[in-house]
């Protein structure tokens, strides 16, 4: 298995006996959620779709796996959902296969779905690597593998030599699991299980700090990885440092 990080996503290419590209957190129909909040902003659901589109063009994958909150609305589906959310996937579906495994926010969505595209909610082991969203307790299945997940929006806060900080920026965080805190016993051949939390695909999305990732009880597994040899990653794959590194410097 094979990552490569698309910076026009961000993305993920898993390239094992098939070619896998990985989204997370799409978000569509927030625009509406936002409104309800009193944020008015035009829906930008046709330019992440080109986004989405980009992507598959420019990896040319076997299939396109989304990791949960293709939809943004919860606990019902907005009205911008509805209108949009069919064309999006007919789209999708003309280009290329595709399964989503549902996130905390998916809740409807089978409804604009072939059975087939829908996979289980507890995650899905796919050429060699688990994939889930995020939300939930890891299973006992996904222990001695790489695990892929959602669900978190990880971004770095880089610093100046003046330490001002500049934009936050996507990121990727690398980690061991530590399998007793997470409730899982240890793979029978000794293998350690590890997991990448991806970035949020959604433009709007913000997201957490990775420095705080760890203490933000966000998910179970939030708590329940190697914080201090984790590695961060920028969206384009770009190395940054050990996870325990940038916590100790924002300390200093």
């Amino acid at each position: 298995m094979t990552p490569e990080f698309i910076s026009g996503g961000p993305a993920l290419l898993m390239k094992n006996t098939c070619r896998l590209l990985v989204i997370a957190d799409a978000h569509f129909g927030a625009e509406s959620g936002f409104s309800r909040k009193g944020v008015h902003i035009a829906s930008n659901s046709r330019e992440r779709l080109r986004r989405i589109c980009s992507c598959i063009d420019e990896t040319d994958p076997d299939m396109l796996l989304f990791l949960g909150d293709l939809k943004h609305s919860v606990p019902l589906m907005s009205h911008q959902e509805f209108a949009e959310l069919p064309q999006i996937l007919d789209t999708i579906r003309k280009k290329i296969p595709f399964r989503l495994i549902p996130g905390n926010h998916d809740g409807g969505i089978e409804r604009f779905l072939e059975p087939e595209e829908l996979l289980p909610k507890r995650g899905a082991l796919i050429d060699g690597t688990w994939y889930v969203h995020g939300h939930m307790h890891l299973p006992p299945e996904s222990v001695g593998n790489l695990i892929v997940c959602g669900h978190h929006h990880p971004v770095v806060s880089l610093y100046d030599e003046v330490g001002c900080s500049l934009r936050a920026q996507p990121a990727y965080l690398l980690a061991e699991i530590d399998e007793e805190c997470a409730g899982l016993a240890l793979h029978e051949n000794g293998r350690s299980t590890r997991i990448l939390f991806m970035p949020a695909f959604f433009e709007y999305a913000g997201g957490l700090d990775v420095r705080i990732i760890h203490a933000s009880k966000l998910s179970p597994v939030s708590r329940c990885f190697d914080a201090e040899n984790a590695e961060v990653f920028l969206g384009d794959g770009t190395y940054i440092d050990r996870l325990g590194r940038l916590i100790k410097n924002a300390r200093a």
